[in-house]
């Protein structure tokens, strides 16, 4: 973390990867509001938030701003669409709608690598921090497998089908289970949180629905188990 109006618009202007700025509630001086304007110009996520949260984060003299930085850089989707296609192979990609448990991302991330998913996509707003815990429970999938930090996850899904990927939304809304779909061929997988699963937005937004069958009397899956069972399928049928 960095804390500290004049030390975060620095860190910004530097170019360091930033999973977010928290911001005390009430400050707009001269000095926050140069913040505000040079994190909109570089696409850092802003935050308002109580003292009481920022008292929790940390006990140093932060100044009412701390700035918490990335494990990973973030990468390009547009570029490892094209590096995959340039390499002759289908792209399979994961997005993740609003995931906010460090250790359930950084679990789907361990299971998203081994599968030889080309990248995890994200939300701007509203997902797990990628911090060191998620990291150490990716067991360091993290240093090898790409993820796409996005505004617009709608808008997202229009660029994955303009790039001709078929986008695939798992949850338990869907008439056909994941097994009876042709998951073949250029492909990106939804799953959303444990709490509302995927925005309604997102889910008018997919060529298709495909829920998991369950025969228990718990409705759910937790999500990292659920992505585990949905990346191999599709991944079975396509090495089959």
């Amino acid at each position: 973390m960095i804390y500290g109006t004049r030390a975060v618009i620095e860190a910004i202007l530097a170019g360091k990867e930033i999973e977010k700025v928290m911001i005390q509630s009430g400050m707009n001086n001269d000095l926050v509001k140069e913040l505000l304007s040079v994190a909109k110009n570089r696409d850092v996520p802003v935050a308002f938030v109580p003292p009481e949260k920022l008292k929790r984060l940390s006990a140093k003299n932060h100044q009412g701003v701390i700035c918490i930085l990335s494990a990973v850089t973030y990468a390009s989707l547009e570029n490892i669409i094209d590096f995959a296609y340039s390499e002759g192979r289908e792209p399979f990609f994961l997005m993740l709608d609003r995931i906010t448990d460090v250790r359930n991302f950084g679990a789907i991330a361990r299971t998203a690598e081994c599968a030889g998913i080309d990248a995890i996509i994200i939300g701007e707003k509203g997902s797990a921090p990628i911090s060191s815990d998620a990291m150490k429970t990716s067991a360091g999938a993290l240093n090898h497998l790409p993820v796409c930090r996005e505004r617009d996850l709608k808008k997202t899904m229009k660029l994955l089908r303009d790039n001709g990927i078929r986008v695939v939304a798992c949850t338990e809304k869907a008439e056909k289970k994941i097994h009876e779909l042709e998951l073949k061929g250029p492909m990106a997988l939804i799953l959303g949180s444990e709490e509302d699963g995927i925005s309604d937005v997102l889910l008018r937004e997919a060529d298709e629905l495909a829920k998991i069958p369950m025969k228990g009397k718990i409705g759910s899956l937790n999500v990292s188990v659920a992505a585990g069972i949905v990346i191999f399928e599709t991944l079975r049928q396509r090495d089959a």
